[in-house]
């Protein structure tokens, strides 16, 4: 079973693509840039506000299907310079109390609208 999940507290998606889809148990979110949900633009021009605003993002989509970040099983982080690593991983680890998920990061030439960071993730759904 595979059920496609959209929230307006989420930017709509920019592509053919789904904001999350449900499956087998699992959550997988697509990958979030910093818009803002209600005017989908990208308020926000440095690192430390864009990954708030990514984050938060994540947070509404889990929000609308019961979960938090404590149930994030795994995130992969997209930077456009891995400078800003240090920056990403201060504001990124602030959102678990513990347990963080498994992580990836990498750096990329470029994402969607010119955005410094970009972050997809997978969360396990509750019984």
């Amino acid at each position: 079973m595979r059920t496609a999940v959209e929230t307006p507290n989420a930017p709509k998606a920019v592509g053919p693509y789904s904001q999350a889809v449900k499956a087998n148990g699992f959550l997988f979110i697509s990958g979030q840039i910093a818009l803002d949900a209600q005017t989908g633009l990208m308020t926000a021009t440095d690192i430390v506000g864009q990954t708030h605003q990514v984050m938060k993002n994540i947070g509404a989509i889990l929000a609308a299907e019961g979960l938090d970040f404590g149930d994030l099983i795994k995130t992969t982080i997209f930077l456009t310079d891995l400078g800003d690593f240090q920056q990403v991983n201060e504001v990124y680890g602030s959102y678990f109390q513990s347990d963080p998920p498994a992580r990836s990061t990498v750096q990329v030439s470029a994402l969607p609208k010119g955005a410094k960071i970009e972050i997809e993730a997978v969360a396990m759904l509750r019984e």
